[in-house]
């Protein structure tokens, strides 16, 4: 399976269908190419999806700033938890594997 049929890349147009609308809860990373926090976390949050069967999808702040403006991101990388159309969680910033599985704990993912 490739990464893209692995993980959600929304847009604007299809954020609502893919994460709001969504049955079960999904992981939202906000970044961009240029962020090297954002490069080492990247595969953090894609291992603990694999592991955990989390529903995630990144977003590329500057193919998408009007989500990043929606969702008031400031700082990258930034991971939202949405569920049943509500943001029920938020992290800022690159975090070690356990730091990342305990906020999710936190936040019922």
């Amino acid at each position: 399976m490739s990464a893209t049929e692995e993980f959600l890349q929304p847009t604007a147009a299809t954020f609502d269908r893919d994460v709001l609308r969504s049955d079960a809860p999904v992981v939202v990373e906000f970044w961009a190419p240029w962020c090297g926090p954002c490069r080492s976390f990247k595969p953090i949050v894609e291992a603990v999806a694999r592991e955990r069967e989390i529903r995630t999808a990144f977003v590329n702040v500057d193919e998408e700033q009007a989500l990043a403006v929606r969702y008031g991101v400031q700082s990258i990388p930034a991971v939202k938890l949405f569920r049943s159309g509500e943001l029920v969680g938020e992290l800022t910033g690159a975090v070690p594997k356990p730091q990342f599985e305990a906020w999710l704990a936190s936040n019922g993912a």
